[in-house]
């Protein structure tokens, strides 16, 4: 049964920032903030070699057609290899061509499994984000279990890349795990600056923590949410509905409609969800190459980890209470 810490629910908001909307002040004066993001999960998800009843049944080639048998199914096993095996370089190779950085979100087994893969990511200057110790479902955890696994996948992402996460966004987490970042972070010393738990906007904001509600507003921190999305992830080359899985130009052709709205309003921010072994395949990583040279073309256009937003966001916009953060902007 789910459990929901009262204490920790966070209200839900409808109003946003209404017709004005909010300009976060792009460096430079960029006109949009671009963040790709890659899931990296291969390894992490169920396996029965791993004591999982089942092999992982979910966004691989196959799709629902691929059926969720019991047992070890080595047609799905192995379609995840290719994403830590071949795709992963693929894509560390695109986006060294173009000069740009990621954020990885890590799940921390499956990194564990390639520690040379984790090594080149630091290298190259992507961010490595918190994505779960594994990619399971934990929706029915405790409260102490649910900081227990934050604070492990914390400690091994940490051990296998050598740098402290500073963000996270797990996608299957309790009712609770979101509002426990902060705690759990803080409890290991490290430095929160960012959560993804939310698909509610295309611009970064300040959310206020209900129990700092009664602190000093000098030591109210609130937390900062850097919206993530599903329409322009690659994982519906294998939903329905989605793009379709040999399609390519359909996605092409969504991300570049998707840019150009953004663009056009100005002050906005496009996340572009990947995962290694859905567009790491030759065919759709072309589709990404053309999609990534048509903004490259762009004036104006930042490409970014979520990390710096994070950091451009706190430095233009340090958090104050109550949504006055919004007139606090340091010129």
């Amino acid at each position: 049964m789910v459990h929901v810490e009262e204490s920790l629910q966070i209200p839900r908001d409808f109003e946003g920032f209404g017709e004005e909307g909010f300009n976060p002040q792009w460096p430079n004066g960029a006109q949009i903030a671009v963040s790709f993001v890659l899931n990296y999960e291969e390894g992490g998800e169920r396996n029965v070699l791993d004591g999982d009843p089942i092999s992982e049944p979910y966004l691989w080639e196959k799709g629902a057609s691929g059926g969720g048998r019991e047992g070890r199914h080595v047609n799905g096993e192995q379609d995840f290899e290719y994403g830590s095996r071949a795709a992963s370089w693929r894509i560390l190779r695109l986006f060294k061509e173009f000069g740009w950085n990621f954020t990885t979100y890590a799940v921390a087994y499956a990194l564990k499994r390639n520690p040379t893969y984790a090594k080149a990511l630091v290298r190259e200057g992507h961010e490595i984000a918190c994505h779960g110790l594994r990619w399971l479902d934990i929706w029915d955890y405790s409260l102490e279990e649910d900081k227990a696994y934050i604070a492990e996948n914390i400690k091994v992402l940490h051990e296998v890349t050598g740098e402290m996460p500073v963000g996270a966004y797990f996608g299957r987490g309790t009712p609770n795990t979101r509002a426990l970042f902060p705690e759990v972070w803080k409890s290991l010393g490290g430095e929160f600056l960012w959560s993804s738990e939310c698909y509610n906007d295309d611009v970064p904001y300040w959310l206020d923590l209900p129990w700092e509600a009664d602190k000093p507003e000098s030591e109210k921190e609130g937390m900062l949410m850097i919206p993530y999305n599903y329409d322009c992830n690659d994982g519906k080359f294998h939903m329905s509905p989605g793009f379709g899985s040999s399609v390519a130009e359909t996605y092409e052709n969504y991300l570049k409609n998707t840019f150009d709205c953004l663009y056009r309003e100005g002050g906005k921010m496009m996340n572009i969800p990947l995962h290694t072994r859905i567009i790491g395949k030759p065919g759709r990583s072309e589709a990404l190459r053309k999609f990534m040279k048509y903004i490259a073309d762009k004036p104006g256009v930042w490409v970014t980890t979520r990390r710096d937003i994070a950091k451009h966001m706190r430095d233009k916009f340090p958090y104050k209470p109550n949504g006055a953060w919004q007139e606090g902007k340091k010129e």
